[in-house]
């Protein structure tokens, strides 16, 4: 009987939310029919074995708050699929500010923007002991788009604490040969960079993409727009922020073209903030192509979800796996896991084959 997956959490915003909401929703529904799960059982974890250890926040309104009441505070504005969780003896400690929080996030309403907290905040060294109290097994980055240097904070806390690093941010960490290297020779297993939604506008556009490939269609022009109301897309209004983002985004999708696009025929990025969508995130994809004879083709689609229920999918497989992988004592990048739940991992696979990596790693006969 496998135990506990103890997690830290560096940003409560509405992708923890889910995620924590999540493990007592299914925690609830453990002997019924486990629908929305990726993977149920992970090396005898299941979604409702994560337990959260630690937490650390930069907004007044979470920052020394139980976890459990601080998942719903404002800005954080998610679908409450689960409300009923209950206290988890977690206060939200001041996270060490630097890049997370973006100027002009001070001008817009209280109930929309991070409020910072006058609080102390956590140096290295603080992060570094709580994670070793509380015998955290990984530590999840949600810190913002753009917030480089906090993310190596955390990533730097991880490493002195030997606590294993999940990068959900499009800051290049995991995918950082150097980096990676540190978290090899220490024995640590991480899993990055950029969250991969379960069925998000990365992997329904890189779907496509595939599809058109395999069925011999040259695909010519693409483009994806996508707006939302949460704190992210208004976060990502300061566009000097999104460079790795972008990056990210679009290698996604192009990684998979043999040869490449050209930039001028390409375009994949945030686009706007509608306050009034909340969490919901829309995303309009069109691809342009030529199959047969050289005739034109296109397709068009529009996608409307819950955007961070949408990530705390893929999140429950790669925390699991990473703590699979502690157990086996394999460390640095976990490549499969990476690939199947990651927009930037060190590796690219067709999702296809990221899938049968995974199942593979779970069964014990891939390393990484």
């Amino acid at each position: 009987m496998a135990g506990k997956v103890r997690v830290a959490i560096a940003g409560v915003g509405n992708c923890a939310s889910s995620l924590i909401q999540g493990i007592y929703y299914y925690k609830k529904r453990q002997n019924t029919n486990l629908e929305g799960i990726m993977t149920e059982d992970i090396g005898g974890y299941k979604p409702w074995n994560l337990e959260i250890v630690a937490a650390w926040d930069i907004d007044a309104r979470k920052v020394g708050k139980d976890v459990s009441e601080a998942i719903f505070a404002p800005p954080n504005c998610t679908a409450v699929f689960e409300p009923e969780v209950p206290n988890l003896g977690v206060k939200v400690r001041m996270g060490k500010v630097l890049d997370g929080y973006a100027p002009h996030m001070k001008d817009y309403p209280e109930d929309r923007t991070f409020v910072l907290a006058n609080e102390k905040e956590d140096e290295l060294e603080d992060v570094v002991s709580v994670l070793k109290e509380s015998q955290a097994d990984v530590l999840i980055n949600y810190v913002p788009v753009g917030s480089e240097e906090a993310a190596r904070f955390y990533a730097q806390a991880c490493l002195e604490a030997g606590v294993s690093f999940i990068n959900a941010m499009p800051t290049f960490i995991v995918s950082d040969p150097e980096w990676a290297k540190k978290f090899e020779e220490r024995g640590i297993p991480v899993v990055g960079d950029d969250i991969k939604s379960q069925v998000g506008a990365t992997i329904v556009h890189r779907t496509l993409s595939q599809l058109f490939l395999d069925r011999g269609v040259k695909l010519e022009r693409t483009y994806q727009l996508n707006f939302g109301g949460n704190t992210d897309f208004l976060n990502m209004l300061a566009r000097e922020r999104l460079k790795t983002k972008k990056v990210s985004k679009t290698e996604a999708v192009t990684s998979i073209i043999p040869g490449g696009i050209s930039w001028e025929n390409v375009h994949i990025g945030p686009s706007d903030w509608v306050p009034w969508l909340k969490d919901r995130k829309i995303a309009y994809i069109r691809l342009e192509g030529k199959l047969f004879g050289d005739v034109p083709m296109y397709v068009e689609l529009k996608l409307d979800v819950e955007d961070s229920p949408n990530s705390a999918g893929s999140m429950m497989d790669a925390v699991r796996c990473a703590k699979l992988a502690r157990d086996r004592g394999i460390g640095g990048p976990l490549y499969s896991i990476s690939a199947y739940t990651m927009k930037h991992p060190p590796i690219q696979y067709p999702d296809w084959q990221a899938k049968k990596y995974v199942e593979e790693f779970i069964r014990g006969e891939r390393e990484r």
